[in-house]
Parts: structure tokens; sequence; C-alpha cells
């Protein structure tokens, strides 16, 4: 039979044949889909509960239970296409699977046809085809493609979001002339707020603000920063600390886009003039996910910031974080002292926050009242009271301590001491018996006994309750997959006095090299370098006598502390991270 061309109009599907997940699947189809709900329990995707929920709703609304699964969020789309591979015995498509800039047979498959068939050719084998579909029970693409083609056709399994990036890589016109079309007639000023609220219900912009959150959370970015200028809408990813930028969205969506943004976080789309902050709850890719959403005015609409809180990305681990065992004894042993005032110090993202509930679920138990007063929330910690500190109405971390106390907790956590009233509160609650964790924006753990000290709060008073003082920063881990070794040259082998720490002549240093593992960067994932201060008779004379921080970091020093810069030496000789990376995080000198 001639080979045709496959429009993106799709022709009748037999009888009984489900589409995409629609329909009522024939029987074949189902003895293949209770064994696939077989595997997601056996690889521990989810449980047996989870797929008699899937199932009820899959009765009630006709659907495939593989579709309702990953609707409702109960399998990861990466978990269900490791599934279907190992159901059908197929391999998994890699993202080198994919095309880099040309499709195959761009005359016989039209775009729009393969993105409703969610399926791609990736490459000509002899008379075969090899195909990565997102849907491999479906039969009909594959009967399609291989029709137009005239070529048998091969399935490989593709993970949905590494198909999505193939499809705007290789048709990226398509995308932008549908998106453009939509929204033709959006003037980005001066919209009222019924037109930018039409402009961001249409199915465009829709999927491509799903498509930047999605893309976010499956490349475990932390943050996502959607910015407005005179010619452009510029999407920029934060990997491990650092922003990477994506490709931007048509300029003319501008106004549809943050629209859509703030609809989904619950803001008011009618007021520009002024910041706001919201939350946004979804299921991305089989995943439940909070995003804490900013907007701010600027100078060509309004900027916004989403912080991606991925709980099941985010390690509650000593270990996990990286902090060093000496730490890690210290800290908790001082966790387990029935009073007094520990502060973790650092700057804003050093990981101040995970520390503390890492410490605070450590402490959780039927036996303790744990209250947390926080700005924002980030994650909930099951067991644990935590109240959200509201300004606009009074609600401040001063008044809400002062009504914490009559509740007779155990534990206290604030999330940041800003003020000398806040100060005076905690210190008063760890007077009285309590346990109070805290954070301070300090550089070192030393400063921050002077920036109390310049809130106001009395000598005396710090050294009564004053129990330790941790301070962090994150630097990024090396890509294990591809660091490479050599030989430290010898001027930062002099600078930094690398000989001696090393406790060898010839001293070896890793570097990063870049793979895809780690998106070309040689860094992958953060661990936390840290310094921990406990006040002793010799500091605690200092504080009194209103000595400087860098005479209190030395007593420490004295004390046993190891400084964050010598804990970042140390990593960067085990081979964790790099000595410009830890120059970078702690603002030394590299």
């Amino acid at each position: 039979m001639p080979a045709m061309s496959v429009t993106a109009e799709r022709t009748a599907v037999e009888p009984g044949r489900a589409s995409h997940g629609e329909g009522t699947p024939d029987r074949g189809q189902e003895a293949l889909i209770e064994r696939l709900a077989e595997l997601l329990v056996e690889q521990g995707q989810c449980d047996a509960k989870t797929i008699e929920r899937g199932r009820r709703v899959a009765a009630e609304s006709g659907q495939r239970l593989d579709a309702v699964l990953i609707q409702l969020g109960l399998v990861t789309e990466r978990g269900l296409a490791e599934a279907y591979a190992s159901l059908l015995a197929r391999p998994l498509a890699t993202p080198s699977r994919y095309p880099d800039a040309t499709p195959l047979f761009p005359e016989r498959l039209t775009p729009r046809f393969l993105r409703h068939a969610r399926a791609l050719p990736v490459a000509v084998e002899g008379d075969t085809v090899v195909v990565a579909a997102a849907d491999p029970l479906d039969g009909f693409a594959a009967a399609a493609i291989g029709s137009a083609t005239g070529k048998r056709v091969a399935l490989e399994i593709a993970v949905p979001i590494e198909l999505e990036a193939a499809f705007d890589r290789l048709y990226p016109e398509v995308a932008a002339k549908g998106e453009t079309e939509s929204a033709a007639a959006a003037e980005p000023l001066e919209e009222d707020a019924e037109r930018l609220k039409d402009l961001a219900s249409e199915a465009p912009v829709i999927r491509l603000v799903n498509q930047i959150i999605s893309r976010a959370v499956e490349t475990q970015a932390s943050d996502i920063h959607i910015e407005p200028f005179e010619d452009r809408l510029r999407v920029r990813y934060r990997y491990d600390g650092v922003l990477h930028e994506a490709e931007s969205p048509p300029a003319r969506l501008t106004a549809a886009i943050i629209s859509r943004v703030k609809i989904m976080s619950r803001l008011d789309i009618a007021e520009r003039r002024l910041p706001q902050d919201g939350r946004i709850r979804l299921a991305v890719r089989g995943t439940e996910i909070d995003f804490r959403v900013s907007t701010v005015p600027s100078l060509y609409g309004e900027t916004v910031v989403l912080r991606v809180l991925d709980r099941s990305a985010v390690a509650f681990d000593y270990a996990r974080l990286g902090l060093p065992p000496g730490v890690v004894e210290r800290l908790s042993a001082t966790l387990e002292l029935p009073n007094g005032i520990l502060l973790v110090t650092g700057p804003t993202g050093s990981g101040k926050t995970t520390t503390l509930y890492t410490g605070l679920l450590a402490l959780n138990s039927v036996t303790r009242k744990v209250v947390t007063v926080e700005d924002p929330i980030e994650f909930q910690l099951r067991g644990i009271n935590q109240i959200q500190v509201k300004p606009q109405i009074g609600l401040t971390f001063a008044t809400l301590l002062r009504s914490i106390l009559r509740q007779d907790p155990d534990v206290i956590m604030v999330g940041e001491i800003r003020d000398l009233e806040t100060a005076q509160i905690a210190v008063q609650a760890a007077l009285t018996g309590h346990l109070v964790l805290s954070t301070v924006h300090t550089n070192s753990a030393a400063a921050t006994i002077t920036r109390l000290r310049d809130m106001g709060l009395e000598d005396y008073l710090m050294t009564a309750v004053l129990r330790g003082v941790l301070a962090q920063r994150l630097v990024r881990r090396l890509c294990t997959a591809c660091r490479r070794r050599s030989e430290a040259a010898p001027e930062l082998v002099r600078r930094f006095d690398l000989q001696r720490r090393a406790g060898t002549d010839r001293v070896m240093l890793w570097h990063p090299v870049g793979c895809p593992q780690c998106r070309n960067t040689g860094y992958r994932g953060r661990q936390a370098i840290a310094e921990f201060l406990v006040p002793n008779a010799a500091i605690e004379s200092l504080i009194f006598s209103r000595a400087e921080h860098t005479e209190i970091e030395r007593a420490a020093v004295e004390a046993g502390m190891v400084t964050m810069f010598e804990a970042g030496l140390e990593a960067a000789l085990a081979g964790a991270t790099t000595v410009e990376e830890v120059a970078r995080s702690i603002r030394a000198e590299a």
C-alpha cells in the first residue's frame, strides 16, 4: 500500500480501541492494563489502595486506569513510563535519542498529528522507524505512522516531559503560531481584568504555563523566574542555586502568562501596581507539589517568581544535607537541652529552614508540644503546630510568640528574629524553660552575636540563653558521573595552604566537566558546609567586653570550632565540590 500523509485530523478509530486513555479499552488492552497495575505496585510506584481508588474513578469516568492515575497525581509520569517499558519489554527513550534539529518524515507526518498522538519518530533503522510514544498502548498512532512512512514501527517508551521538549525544539514555529494566533488581539499594557482573564483561560496559554511548571519540577529546579522586558519575556530556572535561561515564550503572551499564574495562585489579576504573594498546589507529573508565588511590578510588567516546594525532593536528614559529623553531633546535643536558644544563620537560600525542620522532626514526639511561627510556611510537618505570620492584620512574630507562650509548648521555632521585640520575647521564652529555635541573617556564627547586640539585646541575657549558633552555606556538589581529577595549581595550593590540609606534597583536586546527567554544568545537587559555635567561658567574657566578631571567632576556633571556609576546603579536597565553588558561596576571594 503506498505511503500516505497523516494530517492533524484523526480518522475513525476502530470500535473498542482506546485513544490516549479515553474510551473503554478492549479485552486485550484490559489484560495489559491489569498487568500494568500489578507492575506499578511491584515497582513501588504506588500501593494497592491507590490502584483501587484509580479503578473506581476510571469506572465512573470511562477512562483507562493508567490515564486516571496520572490525572489524579497518584503515580509519576516517569514511573508510569518505566512500568510501560517493563510491561511491553521495550526500552525507555533517553533525551539523547530524540533528533537534535530536523524532524523525521516532515512531509508525511504533520506536527499537529504527532502532538495529538503523543508520538515522535526518533530513528530509521533499515525498513523500521523507531517511534517514541508516551502512550504505547494506543495502537492507532503506531499504525498511522507505519502507513504514512511505509515502514514497520518499533516502539520506545517516551517520558512526556522529554517528548514535549523535543516537540518544542523540532517544531518551534508551530507552537509559536498557535499561541500567537490565540492572543493576536492582546494589548500588552492596558488590558482590563476581564480581558486578562479571557486571555489567561485560553488553551495555548494554559498549556504553555503548565509546560513551564512541569519542566521545573521534572528537572528539579528550585525556582521559576518569569521576567518581562521591552521586547521579550524571559523565563529562567534556578538549579543548585544558579539561574539558567530557558527558551522564551512569545513576548505578546506576557500579560496572558502572568495573569494565568496569578489566577492559579488566587491573586488579584487587576492589581498590577502592588506586590502580591500567593500559593499554588498542583499535581505535576503525578506528584503533589506546592509553589510559593511572588509578584512584583517592574518597568515592563510584573515579574513573577515561583518557589518550587517539592517535599519529595527535600531530604530532612543531616547526612543527606551534607553536614559534617562533628557539627551534627554538637547540633544534636544542643537540641536535646531542655531550654535555651539555638540560632541558624546564613543568607537567603542557604538551607537554614531545611536544617531547622530536620531538627524539629527529630524532636517531634507525643511527649513534646512543638510550635512554629513562620513567614511563610514552606513545608507542612506532620504532628507539628505551624502558624503563618500575617503582618497586615497585626499577626507578627512578636504577637504570636506572646500568645504561644500561654499554650505551654516545649519547643518553639521562630522563622526569623528580625527586631529587638522578637528577640526579647524569644529570650523570655528560653528563660522560662522553653527550647527556642530561630534564624538570623548574618555572615558567620560569631557575627550573629554582634548582630543581636546591634539589635539592642543585653549582653547578660544573651549569655544566659544562647546555647549554640550554626552558620551554613550551600555549595554545589560535583557531578560524580563526569568530574575530572588533576593536580592543583601551585598558586591555589599556596593561597589556601592546601598542602598542609591534604597532608601530602602533591595536592589533587576534582574539577567540573559537564554531561547530560548534570545539564552540562558539572554540578549535581548541593550540600551544606557549616560551622557551629558553642559559647564557653572565654566567649561569654568577650561578649561582656563587647568584643568584635573576629575576636569571638578566634576564641571559638581555639575551642575547637572548624570554620565554614575550612569545612568547605575539606569538602573540596574530598572531591565533593571545588575550591572555586567554596569561595563563591562564602564570598571569599578566590
